[in-house]
């Protein structure tokens, strides 16, 4: 009984945060990358794979 609760509570949190998911474009609109929960967590962010998003 108590893997049941656990493992639902892991499956009601990560269908909370699969919820959040988004593409960031930048203002050519050539080059844009998905992140999973917030833009400045994505790892194409990090290695700077559009370059700055804001030009």
């Amino acid at each position: 009984m108590n893997r049941i609760v656990k493992f639902t509570i892991i499956a009601a949190a990560v269908a909370t945060l699969t919820a959040c998911t988004g593409r960031v474009e930048n203002k050519q609109k050539d080059c844009s990358y998905d992140y999973l929960l917030h833009p400045a967590v994505s790892i194409s962010k990090w290695i700077g794979g559009c370059g700055p998003t804001d030009n």
